[in-house]
């Protein structure tokens, strides 16, 4: 038996016709992109998948191409409807038809895309986010806080080069009450992949240095509508919910609300509105201090017109009340001067008194005392006697001395040594052998 052999491209010649048979409609189709970009030419090149919804597990992959020729009115219309453009993640509908080619293999063709499919994704991850962020019960706390009430230190985040920054920062400069505001700029990607993490960054830069801000302000000017998706992210909307200082976003357009907008202390439409927002905050805090000065000032009129009243009043008394209390003091002095007479006159009696009897005593005391001061003389007088070495001397006994100083011990002496022994009848003098 014969084998009956084709070549590559006759075998897949047939597959081309089988399936072009076989499948000859189009079809519409939902997917999620794994990948999604331009190639030259102008054509949109796609990677399609489907995940288990359990596990999250692929579980059917393929490529899809749009043409330039259709994909040129298939992209404006898919972008203004939802405000996005095709990314990576996406969950679509497509209407396609299957094309195989004999040197390219398989793909599906993309004719048409249903935007209100991704819309109603789009709005069903934003809800699962805000329902989480409101679950974690941080959805509100920066309603909660209170703009510092001079607002004049002010983060920036933004990208450098956008206008919106310059319009912001114009705005500040040349505000019609000559108000001081202080900016500082930290620089973030504001479009695109790259939003979330820069913005992210630029918040933890400015958490290192918070005490030095009032508010921060996070601008986008000048930039699509289809580059929103950035700011409709879990790990974004959490930062900015959690951080300690208020903050107000001009991110997007009136009808462009993002979840970050939803979390902020104060959502304004553009850059330019963020910087008239916060001039018309100061604004209302000088109206403020303006009327507490003309109250002041009317109250301290008021209270000095009173206070010049009660002086008056108290002017006009003055001679009356130093007359009373004049006739008062002088008859107080009368009664102090009358009372201490009579104590001194009283005191000089019972000193007089004294002095009389310590008279009478005197001559009395006085002699007791010399006697007894007699008597302890010659106590004295007879202790000494006893004491005289003289009596020692006549009882026999003697004192030798050397140098001058009484011998005790014989050890004091040396040979050789003159000492004097004195005794009752005279001195004898010895040299010690």
């Amino acid at each position: 038996m014969s084998k009956t052999r084709l070549t590559l491209h006759e075998l897949n010649g047939l597959v081309r016709e089988t399936i072009e048979l076989a499948m000859p409609d189009e079809y519409w189709v939902e997917a999620e992109l794994s990948e999604c970009h331009e190639g030259r030419g102008g054509h949109c090149y796609m990677e399609l998948i489907e995940k288990d919804p359990r596990t999250a597990t692929p579980v059917a992959k393929a490529s899809a191409k749009c043409w330039a020729s259709k994909w040129m009115l298939v992209r404006p219309c898919f972008e203004r409807a939802t405000g996005q453009r095709l990314a990576a993640g996406m969950k679509v509908l497509l209407k396609v038809y299957p094309q195989f080619h004999e040197a390219y293999g398989f793909s599906w063709i993309v004719t048409d895309i249903d935007p209100t499919y991704t819309l109603g994704d789009m709005a069903r991850k934003r809800q699962e986010i805000i329902r989480q962020l409101k679950e974690e019960g941080v959805f509100d706390l920066q309603k909660e806080l209170e703009l510092p009430v001079f607002c004049q230190r002010i983060a920036v985040i933004s990208s450098e080069t956008a206008a919106g920054y310059g319009d912001f920062c114009n705005q500040l400069a040349d505000n019609p009450y000559a108000f001081q505001f202080r900016t500082q700029l930290f620089p973030a990607v504001m479009q695109g992949e790259g939003v979330e993490q820069g913005v992210i960054a630029a918040l933890d830069r400015i958490y290192a240095q918070s005490s030095q801000f009032d508010c921060v302000v996070i601008i986008r000017g000048g930039g699509a509508t289809s580059d929103m998706s950035g700011f409709d992210t879990l790990a974004l909307a959490e930062n900015v919910a959690n951080f300690p200082l208020p903050i107000i976003t001009g991110i997007g357009h009136e009808r462009d609300e993002s979840v970050l907008d939803m979390v902020s202390h104060t959502r304004v439409k553009t850059p330019t509105a963020a910087a008239a927002f916060l001039v018309a905050h100061l604004k209302e805090v000088a109206d403020v201090l303006a009327e507490c000065e003309s109250r002041l000032v009317k109250y301290s009129g008021n209270k000095l017109m009173a206070l010049h009243t009660q002086l008056a009043a108290v002017a006009e008394s003055i001679p009356r009340l130093f007359s009373v209390v004049k006739t008062r003091q002088e008859a107080r002095l009368n009664m102090l001067f009358s009372r201490m007479l009579g104590q001194m006159q009283q005191h000089l009696v019972g000193q007089q008194s004294r002095l009389e009897s310590l008279e009478r005593h005197l001559p009395l005391i006085v002699g007791h005392r010399l006697e007894t001061e007699r008597h302890r003389l010659q106590l004295i007088e007879e202790k000494t006697k006893s004491l005289d070495p003289a009596l020692l001397l006549r009882r026999g006994y003697s004192i030798t001395t050397k140098d001058g100083r009484t011998v005790r011990d014989p050890r004091q002496l040396r040979e050789g040594d003159e000492i004097e022994t004195r005794v009752e009848k005279g001195v004898i003098r010895s040299t010690v052998k």
